[in-house]
């Protein structure tokens, strides 16, 4: 831990993991830490909400963390919340010829019909193998995920296994563009074992703002920053809607690309142009709680291929993961999309988008009938998920930005890794970090 000489008066904009992570470790070093959000809640993404009857909550987009999670379950551990996270090991299928099949072992793998038999089989193990062994991503961001696993695995195990999630996360438009790091670092991290904090992602992050108000951090709900503009003595000043101005020493932004430009025009040229190429896909998830479980068998994440016509890229049994009885008895679907930010499903209506889902849940389970459903809720966000492109290193804006003072840490900068809790914790503590670094450089 840095020691610092004179408390700082630091802003952390954001209540997401992130934030909250970077907030941690900058009050543990005796900083001042104030964190705004403009929700009513912390968690960000991770957010969720609950029903009276529900013991736990849920997430608005669905999560959940890998058994490889080191930065999430570090920090858990730090915390000594350690016997609250727990790892179910749900049931993942993949879709094929109107049927799925379990594929989330390596036995069930041999046993998925879609790949055929023989030499796809012998190569999709061989690549998978590759992958999780190899630490190289480098050379890979220079190729597209298209091209690399066309030339390794071959066209008929790429088209069957990785084609239909490249299409459904990126769409048409981008998904012979991604590159091939991105697919190296899901498949060469990721565990089949999920997890979760017991009473929900939402219950975790209330506690863990908790702590950092014992901590003494102030956290302010329901305040969305301005703008940012560093000031001619050297502070860095914060503006609000129905608020004064406040002066801080340093700030950390963990936002998007986007709301990072609007919010500090004051940035450089090629610095803000930098935010501004970064490409994104939005999201749109459904959630919805049902009288009766959707899967017979049990099933908790179906991947859907949209050249089959269905209208979602994932559907996921939350009650296949967790027990009804956390959540009263009911049994909570979610009904997912990666999507670009002009889509018309962004402007639609709750009700127009449940009349899109509704006749393909029949495709899941020719029993299902409308009065199942008891309650909808829709989320959507414009930023959901970064979309690396060939050479993308390169494109990564950096944590401490030409603004002194200012700092900037989002989903965005953790590539080659994917989005997530895990990395959103790296990030922020990264951040924090290096803001501690400058206070014990300057002589502070």
């Amino acid at each position: 831990m840095i020691e610092q000489t004179r408390k700082r008066n630091i802003a952390v904009i954001g209540a997401g993991i992130g934030g909250l992570s970077a907030a941690y470790d900058l009050v543990r070093a005796g900083a001042n830490v104030t964190v705004f959000e403009a929700s009513d809640r912390p968690g960000g993404l991770a957010a969720g909400f609950k029903e009276p009857h529900w013991d736990w909550s849920v997430e608005r987009y669905y999560h959940h963390w890998f058994t490889t999670d080191k930065y999430m379950r570090g920090l858990i551990e730090e915390l000594g919340w350690s016997d609250q996270v727990i790892f179910p090991k749900p049931v993942s299928v993949m879709y094929y010829q109107g049927k799925f099949y379990p594929f989330d072992s390596i036995s069930a793998a041999l046993l998925y019909p879609g790949l055929g038999w023989g030499i796809n089989k012998i190569r999709f193990g061989l690549v998978g193998l590759y992958l999780r062994l190899t630490s190289s991503w480098q050379k890979l961001e220079k190729t597209t995920t298209d091209a690399w696993m066309r030339a390794k695995a071959g066209s008929k195990v790429y088209e069957s296994m990785w084609e239909p999630m490249m299409i459904g996360k990126f769409g048409e438009r981008y998904a012979k563009q991604v590159n091939m790091a991105w697919m190296w670092a899901r498949l060469h991290s990721r565990s089949t074992r999920l997890g979760t904090f017991i009473g929900g992602f939402q219950a975790f992050a209330d506690k863990f703002a908790a702590r950092l108000e014992e901590l003494g951090a102030a956290i302010i709900y329901k305040t969305g920053v301005q703008s940012i503009e560093q000031t001619e003595s050297g502070k860095v000043l914060l503006r609000f809607s129905g608020r004064e101005p406040q002066e801080f020493d340093q700030v950390l932004v963990t936002l998007s690309p986007g709301i990072m430009a609007k919010l500090t025009p004051g940035l450089p040229q090629d610095y803000l142009a930098g935010l501004l190429r970064l490409k994104s896909m939005g999201a749109v998830v459904m959630t919805l709680s049902l009288k009766h479980a959707l899967s017979p068998e049990g099933y908790y994440w179906y991947n859907i291929p949209k050249q089959m016509g269905f209208p979602f890229l994932s559907l996921v049994e939350h009650t296949n993961f967790l027990k009804p009885e956390y959540f009263g008895g009911d049994h909570i679907l979610y009904i997912g999309d990666y999507l670009e930010v002009d889509h018309p499903n962004f402007q639609k209506s709750d009700e127009e988008l449940l009349a899109d889902v509704l006749p393909h849940l029949a495709r899941i389970n020719p029993e299902f009938k409308p009065d199942w459903v008891k309650k909808v809720w829709v989320s959507k966000t414009p930023y959901a998920q970064p979309i690396p492109l060939v050479n993308h290193s390169r494109n990564i804006p950096s944590i401490k930005t030409p603004v002194p003072g200012v700092y900037f840490a989002s989903m965005s900068q953790v590539y080659p890794w994917d989005r997530g809790t895990n990395f959103a914790v790296e990030i922020g503590r990264r951040a924090a970090q290096m803001m501690l670094v400058e206070d014990r450089a300057s002589g502070v």
